[in-house]
Parts: C-alpha cells; structure tokens; sequence
C-alpha cells in the first residue's frame, strides 16, 4: 500500500479534494439532505476560510502527492488536553483500502505527542459503521449512544 501521510491543509491542496469529491449517502441522518457534489471554487474558498480559526487543525490526507481526504482535529481544548476527530474520505475509490485507518493513527499520534492531548473524542451517526469499525480498530471505546449518534473516546 502507499504510503498515508498527513498535511497541513492548504486553499490549493482543499481545491485538489474536492474537484474529485463524492457525498457519502452514509454520514447523512436525514437522507432528504444529501445531494450530489458538483465542486464549486467559491464554495470551497468559503468552506477553507470558515475552518481556519485556533481550536481547529484541518490536514489533507495525502496517498503520494494526491489528496484523499480530509481529516479535524477540532474543539482544541489545551486547558482540559482535549479533542475531538472527524474524518472524511474523497470517495468510494479511496475506501475500504486501510487509508482512513492509517490517517486516524497519525492524527491521534500527533494530537498526543504534539498538542499533547490526554483524550480524543469522535463521534459518528449510529448507521455509519463503517467508521464505527475504524474508531474501534485504532482504539477508540463506544462511551455513549445519544440522538442518532455514537460517541468515543481514546485516552493517552
């Protein structure tokens, strides 16, 4: 397998994604809300802009030169040394291959060795288990089940 690293998302890495971005029909709840992605430049300068502030890190996962998806550390807590992980894969091409599992270890790696976090929280929507099984793989433990979602949590 090629190797998975993370990056530092840029405004060019972001537009890279998503021109080759597919809407997972699984993370939606209320599946009169999805839609078909059709890339738009100007929504996803807005996208990039709205997620640069200081309780937030957004990486491109990159497979070789190529983003594959994008993974948060958000909700940067350094008083309590807390996060929490979200995680989205470009499309079905890109899944089920190992590369997800592989970016969560990094992301959970550098939270706790570079921001220096004791805890990383996720959460997923109860009919996403493919991610489920993914959190669970990389150590994360099922804390709660609440309003349509799972919740975990890994601790240092």
């Amino acid at each position: 397998m090629e190797e998975i690293s993370l990056y530092i998302m840029t405004r060019e890495l972001c537009h890279r994604l998503y021109k080759r971005w597919e809407n997972d029909p699984s993370i939606y709840t209320d599946m009169k809300l999805f839609t078909t992605y059709q890339y738009d430049e100007n929504a996803v300068n807005q996208y990039f802009d709205t997620k640069q502030n200081p309780s937030r890190i957004l990486f491109a996962i990159m497979k070789g030169d190529h983003p594959i998806g994008e993974l948060h550390l958000k909700q940067i807590n350094m008083a309590n040394k807390e996060c929490t992980l979200s995680i989205h894969l470009q499309n079905d091409t890109v899944k089920d291959k190992g590369y997800g599992t592989c970016a969560e270890q990094l992301a959970i790696q550098y939270a706790f060795d570079v921001l220096d976090m004791v805890a990383v929280n996720a959460d997923t929507i109860i009919k996403n288990t493919r991610s489920q099984r993914v959190l669970e793989k990389v150590g994360f433990k099922l804390i709660r089940e609440e309003n349509g979602f799972k919740y975990y949590r890994l601790e240092r």
